[in-house]
């Protein structure tokens, strides 16, 4: 495997080029950009293995750049650097599709730490996915797990790239209850703690586009005190050759 791409935006040069230093080290080619501008261009220029992204820049803002980025097609790790002091940003950044943040100041081995646990994520679902060509199937829904494209009573769901992750894990899974902390596990890397709200906003628009009747779901189901879990028994669950055609594509 080559080099990982690695784009920097953030405002701050010297906090920039520690992180350039450190991200060499671990075999990360990296470009930098210093104000929402170029980043935001240099965002969309090419394919990146990892954004990372400041919350505070001169021009477009992390949020906006974030934002931006989970609407287009294709799929881009993102990690953001947020001051201790933004809470809510951290909040509003994790539930517009962010993998992960770390705090200012923050400590460099940890910085690293949570890079590479992108990666290895990455790569995992990679794998996982490039082997699979089946449609799963239960009840209305199916999913095609290697096209990443929904069908509800044959039409076509437009989920973002983590309700899909959210969906094929219970999928996967059926009848098990998962707390929030496991979800936050499995879906998203590892633990955010303090974060299981993430969640819970995470299910409830992933009910809202799959559910008949969101305030009463019949597929994602609620287990008080405990989780959430995939109502239905492993043998409800079938699976069948992939189907391609007239299907929206995932939004990533």
């Amino acid at each position: 495997m080559g080099k990982h791409k690695v784009l920097v935006i953030e405002d701050e040069h010297d906090i920039a080029q520690l992180i350039r230093l450190h991200l060499r080290d671990i075999d990360c080619e990296v470009t930098l950009a210093a104000d929402g501008h170029e980043g935001m261009r240099q965002a969309f220029a090419q394919q990146w293995d990892l954004v990372m992204l400041d919350l505070r820049l001169p021009g477009p803002d992390g949020l906006t750049i974030c934002r931006a980025l989970r609407r287009d097609q294709a799929y881009t790790p993102i990690l953001m650097l947020t001051s201790k002091s933004s809470e809510l940003d951290r909040v509003l950044g994790l539930e517009l599709g962010a993998d992960d943040y770390v705090t200012k100041p923050f400590s460099v081995s940890e910085l690293m730490a949570r890079v590479k646990a992108i990666f290895r994520r990455v790569e995992s679902m990679g794998k996982r996915y490039s082997a699979d060509t089946e449609t799963m199937v239960i009840g209305p829904l199916s999913i095609d797990t290697a096209g990443r494209e929904v069908m509800l009573h044959g039409q076509p769901v437009t989920l973002t790239a983590r309700e899909f992750d959210l969906l094929l894990h219970f999928v996967r899974h059926p009848g098990q209850v998962f707390s929030r902390a496991q979800l936050l596990d499995s879906v998203w890397g590892y633990g955010h703690e303090g974060y299981e709200h993430t969640v819970n906003s995470h299910i409830n628009r992933l009910r809202a586009k799959i559910e008949q009747n969101p305030s009463q779901p019949e597929h994602i189901v609620t287990v008080w005190g405990v989780g959430y879990k995939l109502d239905a028994r492993p043998g409800d669950v079938g699976t069948g050759p992939a189907r391609h055609g007239n299907v929206l594509q995932l939004h990533q």
